[in-house]
């Protein structure tokens, strides 16, 4: 297995985040702006941030190349043989919360490791995916996204999609509520089963589909007509998303444990959120179909 290089891959993650804010920025009519950092241990990053946008209410769209002495625990818990190595990490990983709740919430990542010991081949994995938060449920939005992730493992092996839609679907649930964060997407961490050329490409693919599975889903629901019944369900259900993300995220825990850019890493929080005492939706209504009909894994495509 060759040992890779990572300027290819850094400058393919730094291309993807120029192609996907310029997307947005003409999407919402207003610019993101740019805030670059550099950590103590080694490494930095640049964070492409919007906040009270024309339609989005807060997002951002960030990099990462972070270096260190010692791999976190996060990131070695599907390896622990590799904790204490040296590591290299690099990334783009994007949130966007729309103000208008028709509009789903969205997530997407791709990024690329390696650890490093004395003496040793050094050990590398590519890991990423993209996942739908809806708060008002449309199923032609859903099999859109889903369709839309299955054509990004296309050609680049036999049941990947079936795989990472799975792992997709277990990763984002949070155990405590017995319930999904939003209706999945595809998930894939740990990845070296190819070679680095063709795990390269596959998450390459993964990062360039982005746009075509959300901008569509955005451009049909930003403009619908919404109250305060909507938008105090939307802040309910970005409750979920809090505790999901300070909770299980291991890209969140990952970047706080590494001494990342505390801003940037919790820039993936929603700006205003909700939280009620066990309250329930009133049956039959279309907060509870979101429930009942697209929090619970499917097959959509």
């Amino acid at each position: 297995m060759p040992v890779p290089t990572s300027s290819s891959v850094k400058s393919y993650l730094l291309d993807l985040q120029c192609r996907i804010v310029a997307a947005l920025e003409a999407i919402d009519g207003k610019p993101f702006f740019t805030d670059a950092w550099q950590r103590p241990e080694g490494g930095g990053g640049i964070a492409r941030v919007i906040e009270e946008g024309n339609v989005f209410e807060r997002g951002g769209v960030n990099f990462s190349h972070v270096t260190g002495k010692s791999l976190p625990p996060s990131a070695a818990a599907a390896r622990p043989e590799l904790a204490g190595r040296a590591w290299e990490a690099m990334g783009v990983s994007l949130v966007l919360h729309p103000r208008n709740p028709y509009a789903p919430t969205v997530h997407m990542n791709v990024r690329f490791f390696t650890a490093t010991a004395a003496g040793e081949q050094a050990v590398w994995w590519f890991g990423g995916g993209m996942d739908l938060t809806p708060y008002y449920g449309f199923e032609e939005d859903a099999v859109h996204f889903h369709r839309t992730c299955k054509q990004a493992l296309a050609g680049h092996g036999d049941g990947l999609h079936a795989e990472f839609k799975k792992w997709c679907d277990d990763y984002f649930y949070l155990k405590h509520r017995q319930e999904a964060r939003g209706i999945g997407g595809i998930f894939f961490d740990d990845f070296n089963r190819l070679d680095f050329a063709q795990s390269f490409a596959m998450t390459q693919s993964v990062g360039d589909h982005f746009i075509d599975a959300y901008l569509p889903l955005l451009a049909r629901r930003k403009d619908i007509r919404y109250g305060e019944t909507e938008r105090d369900f939307q802040a309910y259900r970005r409750g979920r998303y809090v505790e999901f993300n300070l909770v299980f995220d291991r890209g969140t825990l990952f970047g706080l444990q590494s001494g990342g850019r505390t801003e940037a890493i919790l820039m993936s929080m929603p700006p205003v959120v909700k939280w009620r005492y066990n309250w329930q939706p009133p049956a039959g209504s279309p907060e509870a179909r979101l429930c009942s009909d697209f929090l619970v894994a499917r097959e959509w495509v």
